[in-house]
């Protein structure tokens, strides 16, 4: 089993920037994937950006140019830098990582959420 420990949200005005960060830990594992999603009350989570071990790249329209997720291998965690942060914005943003074991077993796991709060 692999937990996924999610950080970096908090309260910003229009305008402004948070980078969100995704700890993934366990016994020895493999990720080939890693995407971020947001969900606000009363909507479906929705994804935001994804990234696969080629380093390929995706990103919701309506986050494109402002948000760039990345990784660091070596502490197994996944970054969402988010800049010029609008009030439509606002969620609870949640990590996903999917991957494999030693063993060879897959896994897919979520972070616990993180509230992002965009307000003038």
């Amino acid at each position: 089993q692999v937990q996924l420990v999610e950080s970096g949200g908090g309260l910003v005005q229009p305008g402004g920037s948070l980078r969100l960060s995704c700890a993934a830990s366990g016994r020895s594992f493999t990720i080939y994937f890693m995407g971020w999603y947001r969900q606000s009350p009363g909507k479906q989570r929705e994804l935001v950006a994804t990234l696969t071990s080629d380093t390929t790249t995706n990103y919701a329209d309506s986050v494109k140019g402002r948000f760039t997720i990345s990784r660091d291998n070596a502490k197994n965690t996944v970054y969402l830098q988010m800049n010029s942060l609008k009030p439509e914005d606002t969620a609870v943003y949640y990590c996903n990582v999917r991957g494999t074991t030693a063993t060879m077993a897959s896994f897919g796991s979520w972070g616990q959420g993180t509230q992002v709060t965009v307000v003038s």
